[in-house]
């Protein structure tokens, strides 16, 4: 793929960098690069660490961490997307295994044939691949990545010990809700710690909820239709549960994604306020409430209550 250097300050919205300064893409695109988002808008801090990653060539593993809903994997595939670079995503579970990764033989036009899998796809091409969730990965399994992680060659038994080199562009990146180190929360059943050896061939982001001004920025794009306070108390609403999801007292939160899903849906359903019903409420149930227990959706509706009235 031919390269082509895009301004950071123009392709990512942000201000106070000098326009000449570029970072590396692509001109074309490709099926597996990430559909992009116009009212994405990104967290400095956070863009800061990851094209400073990828200007120094991505020659070790990227592990984003943080809470469930920060933003780990969108942040990711924004980048990718601006920068036309494209994206193999997979999410780990205890029972992958490395050949769901690499490939497998399969009937290809009659005959059986080595299919690659994204892993192997993206060292060829000098995609990105990307691993959702890597602390539900068996540790052992985790470990067999670890000289794929920092730019060794993959072999591929099956294939007579065939060698991929990855190509230029190749990097590995991991999100978690842990940093690999177990939860000591209890919040993330199923997550596993991950060996030492594995993790330190990784650079570290931790990426937390985004800050108020952010969230008005982004709901202001999204439905500058509601009212501003409307706006400011959703925000709000969102910052409670989030607080009392962290502190292990309801078992839902609200991602930034859900957040816009809720002010859309409150925009979508205002005409219900004619027939007696709240449009906010009825929203929030079909965005949140409805996958939360009975417990917990008291405890939404009380916080609803007490910032709407």
């Amino acid at each position: 793929m031919k390269t082509n250097a895009f301004s950071i300050a123009k392709t990512f919205g942000i201000e106070g960098v000098p326009e000449e300064l570029t970072i590396q893409g692509y001109h074309e695109g490709s099926p597996f690069v990430p559909r992009l988002d116009q009212h994405y808008l990104f967290r400095k801090d956070l863009l800061s660490d990851i094209l400073a990653w990828h200007m120094l060539g991505g020659t070790e593993g990227l592990y984003l961490t943080g809470p469930t809903g920060s933003g780990k994997s969108t942040l990711v595939l924004q980048v990718a997307a601006r920068l036309n670079i494209p994206v193999h995503r997979v999410t780990a579970h205890s029972r992958l295994e490395t050949p769901e990764l690499i490939g497998h033989y399969a009937l290809v036009s009659g005959s059986m044939s080595f299919v690659d899998g994204p892993l192997t796809t993206a060292m060829r091409e000098g995609h990105w691949f990307l691993l959702d969730e890597i602390d539900l990965l068996d540790p052992a399994t985790a470990a067999g990545l670890n000289g794929i992680v920092e730019g060794a060659p993959l072999v591929i038994p099956e294939k007579g010990g065939e060698m991929v080199r990855p190509a230029p562009g190749f990097c590995f990146i991991a999100t978690g809700n842990t940093a690999g180190s177990g939860d000591q929360t209890g919040l993330y059943q199923g997550t596993l710690r991950q060996n030492l050896a594995f993790l330190d061939r990784f650079w570290m982001v931790e990426v937390g909820y985004p800050e108020m001004e952010q969230e008005l920025s982004i709901l202001s794009r999204v439905v500058p239709a509601l009212p501003e306070e409307l706006r400011k108390g959703m925000i709000s609403f969102a910052a409670e549960v989030r607080k009392l999801f962290v502190g292990g007292q309801v078992e839902v939160t609200l991602s930034t994604r859900t957040l816009v899903r809720w002010a859309k849906m409150a925009e979508f359903f205002r005409p219900l306020a004619a027939q007696g019903k709240n449009p906010l409420l009825h929203a929030l149930e079909r965005a949140l409430s409805f996958r939360a227990e009975p417990e917990s959706r008291s405890a939404l509706a009380e916080i609803a209550q007490r910032i709407f009235g």
